[in-house]
């Protein structure tokens, strides 16, 4: 469904993992839509948030938080960012980027910066550029993993006919423990899922 008017509303929200479940910032959120909508863009909702495209392409999108309300752009990477103001997302996350803002105050204070960046983003959508992605073969495999491949052919098969996101979800879940014991722990409880084919959150 798409409008032209603000959503009044938020409801039945589904959330992004690192959101916080309540929505605090309505005024903040509504002022975003006025300034994503005064570009020219459709709103559409989209997992649960107010998403602003164009020709039927991701542009920007709002999300609530716990501390801040951030406008989310899909393509933030290619961005110029000439005010430094753009926010990584984790640390894997490699073509987003976000606005984030604390107040009413702030958005309305920063109003023609924040329509500059929306203004250039619809430019770089236009253009057809894309955010170079890394590859899975771009990022170290876990010693833990490795060894578990190596020795398990079975499971080195499954692992490398997976698509690459769900690969690199596994690479990332596992390296992100600080102890090689907890790794292996990782490895050993992934194997499974690995084996029938699936993804770490199938």
């Amino acid at each position: 469904m798409t409008t032209k008017s603000p959503a009044k509303k938020l409801s039945k929200t589904r959330h992004y993992p690192m959101e916080h479940p309540r929505h605090r910032y309505a005024e903040e959120t509504a002022m975003l839509q006025i300034i994503a909508l005064s570009c020219n863009l459709t709103e559409a909702i989209k997992w649960g948030k107010p998403c602003y495209t164009l020709s039927g392409k991701n542009i920007v999108l709002i999300q609530g938080f716990n501390n801040y309300v951030a406008l989310m752009f899909f393509k933030g990477a290619l961005l110029k960012d000439t005010d430094k103001l753009l926010c990584r997302i984790g640390e894997h996350m490699q073509a987003p980027r976000q606005l984030r803002f604390t107040n009413a105050a702030e958005i309305k204070r920063l109003k023609p910066t924040i329509k500059a960046y929306i203004e250039e983003a619809i430019e770089v959508e236009k253009s057809g550029a894309k955010v170079p992605l890394k590859k899975t073969s771009d990022y170290a495999i876990p010693e833990e993993l490795q060894n578990k491949l190596n020795t398990n052919p079975a499971l080195k098969k499954a692992f490398n006919v997976l698509t690459p996101g769900r690969q690199k979800a596994y690479i990332f879940q596992i390296s992100a423990a600080k102890q090689s014991t907890t790794r292996e722990a990782r490895v050993e409880k992934f194997t499974p899922q690995i084996l029938a084919g699936k993804g770490l959150n199938d």
